[in-house]
């Protein structure tokens, strides 16, 4: 299992306390796709229901918000097509993952010491990635539909009454999947939302949470190393 943040972690230049985990690419690409859902987030609500329409205002008024919405839905499918290009193999759910599984009722209690060592993410950080993947093919297909929903003929205008569906359907997904993941990454993996900023994370944070790729990235296996000291 071999990453950008793995290979470089040695020549990072930090201290002994801390290692690369998000090349500076990746970290780049993870802003670009959070502040572009962001924007169909705020837009997709103002669509979505008349009492939410004031959001619109938000962002420059309802046309403004009408013609952006699409063209940001791209820039957020191109983000994660780019995504997987960069993670696909770290993203493979395999037995660790089935056996961390087993054992989210500890990771929920914040008995970490008791989760067995996973790869760089864990499974419900895959079950979050692929959940986002596919529906953004929905999202994609479905919206586009919707763009240019004024060409459809009146006999295929079941067309469009499916595409309103799955795109709503499929938005409303998308958004419980991104509050759990802000709250995972705020809350339950305090450290991970940091590591987007500057890139690295404590080696007590990596064995706590990732141990394999903790592993990988150091070479050699230890007892889990002391907290870095204040």
């Amino acid at each position: 299992m071999t990453t950008n943040a793995v290979s470089r972690a040695s020549s990072a230049g930090q201290n002994e306390e801390t290692i690369v985990r998000d090349s500076l690419g990746e970290r780049v690409n993870h802003w670009i796709g959070a502040l572009s859902y962001t924007y169909l987030l705020v837009t997709g609500l103002a669509f979505w229901s008349p009492y939410l329409y004031w959001l619109a205002a938000v962002v420059g008024g309802g046309p403004t918000a009408r013609f952006w919405h699409p063209w940001f839905g791209l820039i957020f499918t191109v983000s994660l097509f780019w995504t997987f290009k960069q993670w696909r193999g770290d993203m493979k759910i395999d037995t660790a993952d089935r056996a961390w599984a087993k054992a989210i009722p500890d990771y929920i209690q914040n008995e970490d010491e008791k989760l067995p060592p996973v790869g760089r993410f864990n499974y419900g950080q895959k079950l979050f990635f692929w959940g986002i993947f596919y529906s953004v093919i929905l999202l994609l297909l479905s919206g586009v539909a919707l763009w240019y929903t004024e060409t459809l003929p009146w006999s295929l205008r079941f067309v469009r009454y499916a595409a309103i569906l799955i795109h709503t359907s499929v938005a409303l997904i998308t958004i419980g999947l991104f509050l759990i993941h802000v709250y995972m990454s705020a809350v339950l993996e305090e450290g991970s939302f940091g590591s987007m900023i500057h890139g690295y994370v404590t080696r007590a944070w990596a064995w706590t949470f990732h141990r394999t790729w903790y592993y990988d990235v150091t070479g050699n296996p230890r007892p889990r190393p002391s907290l870095p000291k204040q």
